[in-house]
């Protein structure tokens, strides 16, 4: 049985990766500093799985304890990296934070991958790291911009950092660029649960629909689009969390793309999204369609660092990975409605 490290396990696309790979017969061990999620986290994956992974809370920006952990823990075959911060708007106001969080702790997970040659690496990416898309949809290959705010930053830096890495040792690492996602398991066992208040727009919409706050905000109705809202592509976590297990399966079984002209075969990039753009108010009137509740929005001025319109490529994916998005964006409300639901009422 291989033993699969998942830094911010706990985390949103982080526990439903671990319940894929508990499910798939992988051994998991999580940490996870919990600055952003929960111990009852871990309740839930083991419900589901009806296996308890192993878990250790560590912060990972702290050298001499990710050194430890790993000393104690020298038999791991792979690691998906999850734990960053995440919130466009806050890496604007706090770039440091940002800078701090989600490079360094690569860094430091990398010199020990080369000191215990581990040399399986999933990353978690971003299509942030477009930027402004000249065209749609987006491919892999298309350009890396000028980041339009710090955690997109981060994101283009920490793939150059593992692209580097893996030119001059034995690692071997898939970025995946996923798009938006949303949803939570079909269980309601775990879901999308912020601390705070919500960056992202679907734990947002329920959270007005439960009450739990008064308005949802929509960031500007006059980007040039067919109602004047941001688009973006919008993925199940679910089907994020397969494509994960898949990524992990073709590094362990060296069959990554040696044939690559001019690019370094030990190091991959794909895309991850459904292929299709919905628009900010898309969202929102497919939330009161599909569960019948009435949302209280208010349009308000643009937000710093949104860009207009992405949505993915899929081809690569689809192609090279076998993995394609199956869940709908009516799933992913549904499922997300139910997963506030449960949160609201204590069970």
């Amino acid at each position: 049985m291989k033993k699969i490290l998942v830094t911010g396990g706990l985390g949103y696309i982080g526990s439903h990766t671990v319940v894929e790979l508990q499910n798939s017969g992988y051994q998991v061990i999580i940490v996870d500093n919990l600055s952003n999620s929960s111990l009852d986290v871990l309740e839930g994956i083991t419900n589901i799985s009806k296996t308890p992974p192993a878990f250790e809370r560590l912060d990972l920006r702290f050298k001499a304890d990710v050194s430890d952990f790993f000393k104690r823990n020298n038999d791991i075959d792979g690691i998906i990296h999850f734990a960053a911060s995440k919130a466009v708007g806050e890496s604007v106001e706090n770039p440091l934070l940002y800078y701090e969080n989600n490079l360094n702790t690569l860094i430091y997970l990398l010199q020990e991958c080369n000191t215990h040659e581990i040399e399986n690496f999933i990353f978690s990416s971003s299509c942030t790291v477009y930027g402004e898309p000249d065209s749609l949809p987006i491919t892999e290959v298309a350009p890396v911009k000028p980041a339009t705010s710090p955690y997109g930053n981060t994101k283009q830096i920490s793939e150059e950092i593992l692209k580097d890495t893996c030119s001059i040792s034995a690692l071997k690492a898939i970025a995946l660029r996923y798009f938006n996602p949303i949803g939570a398991h079909e269980s309601a066992e775990i879901g999308e649960l912020p601390a705070g208040i919500p960056q992202n727009l679907v734990p947002f919409i329920t959270q007005t629909a439960a009450g739990v706050r008064e308005q949802l905000s929509v960031f500007g109705d006059d980007y040039p689009t067919e109602d004047g809202s941001c688009i973006r592509d919008y993925i199940h976590v679910v089907d994020l969390a397969k494509a994960h297990v898949i990524a992990l399966e073709r590094l362990l079984s060296e069959k990554n793309d040696t044939s690559a002209p001019l690019s370094n075969p030990n190091f991959e990039v794909f895309n991850l999204g459904t292929g299709r753009g919905s628009s900010v108010l898309e969202v929102v009137n497919s939330f009161e369609k599909t569960t019948g509740e009435k949302l209280n929005y208010k349009i308000v001025d643009r937000r710093p660092g949104d860009v207009i319109s992405v949505y993915a490529d899929t081809k690569k994916a689809n192609k090279v990975l076998g993995w394609k998005a199956e869940k709908t964006m009516e799933d992913a409300l549904k499922s997300a409605w139910k997963w506030e639901l449960k949160v609201r009422s204590g069970r």
